[in-house]
């Protein structure tokens, strides 16, 4: 299996878990509130269909991905919250349907696209195995609001590499996104798997990353805090990286506020 045919096995599993999630919800719960301020169960469905329907225009059709990047260039800071606004107000059976079909035509446009083809998007061009783990990155992340928004524990797996990977690969752009000049050398990450492998990334004795992997997982996709989570680091550059890592693309996310309470 080629890593390609790996990223998009592991995609749609991803999205299945989510799908599992919802499918049956009642639709009051579709408009239950997630940790994301305003954003319900359904924006997050409908940012995820919405997202996978662009990517989809990014590997087939340039001239329609263009249009879409160039509303966007209109509201920069605001078009993603636009968009999700303005489809979570579809039924709830809708939204699923549209998202079920978004993603399965995804993960055949993928499938086709030409390997070392080069994909526009909303940050610099991507492989169509970067994007198939931009995609799962960003399923996992937001499918982590509604499970918090449920009440549900997820169970960590072996896609977290992908997360992980990205979430390294993206630590240069998370210091350009905040408008600071990315450090030259380098932080080992050292993360403990679901199966209790070690992940590693890097070579740097001064600066490295330890803990769980799905911590780092939400610390780069900002859906934890950093005081929440058992991550570990020695040196400053390190620490440095961690409060501001950023998987996503788009301007500087806000973040989540710590869950712990200092005691005084």
């Amino acid at each position: 299996m080629s890593a390609l045919d790996q990223l998009l096995t592991d995609l749609a599993e991803e999205n299945d878990d989510l799908d599992a999630r919802v499918a049956d919800l009642p639709d009051s719960d579709w408009a239950r509130g997630t940790p994301a301020a305003g954003w319900t169960v359904a924006h997050q469905v409908a940012h995820l269909a919405w997202t996978d329907q662009v990517a989809v225009l990014a590997a087939t059709d340039l001239d329609g991905f263009t249009e879409v990047l160039t509303g966007a260039a209109a509201d920069p800071m605001g078009f993603v919250d636009a968009v999700a606004e303005r489809d979570a107000t579809q039924p709830p059976p809708q939204l699923l349907q549209r998202w079920r079909q978004g993603r399965a035509q995804l993960l055949a446009a993928l499938a086709a696209a030409t390997p070392g083809e080069k994909l526009p998007w909303f940050g610099p061009p991507m492989s169509p195995t970067s994007m198939a783990t931009a995609r799962l990155m960003e399923t996992w992340a937001h499918g982590q609001d509604v499970a918090d928004a449920l009440g549900q524990r997820r169970v960590p797996t072996a896609r977290l590499r992908h997360i992980c990977h990205i979430g390294v690969r993206t630590r240069g752009f998370a210091y350009l996104v905040n408008g600071l000049t990315p450090p030259t050398g380098d932080v080992r990450v050292e993360l403990a798997a679901p199966d209790g492998e070690l992940w590693c990334w890097g070579e740097s004795d001064t600066d490295v990353v330890q803990g769980p992997a799905e911590d780092f997982c939400l610390r780069v996709t900002q859906r934890r805090h950093l005081d929440d989570l058992a991550l570990r680091t020695t040196g400053a550059g390190a620490e440095e990286w961690l409060r501001i890592a950023q998987a996503f693309a788009g301007p500087p996310g806000p973040g989540r506020a710590p869950a712990t309470v200092p005691s005084s």
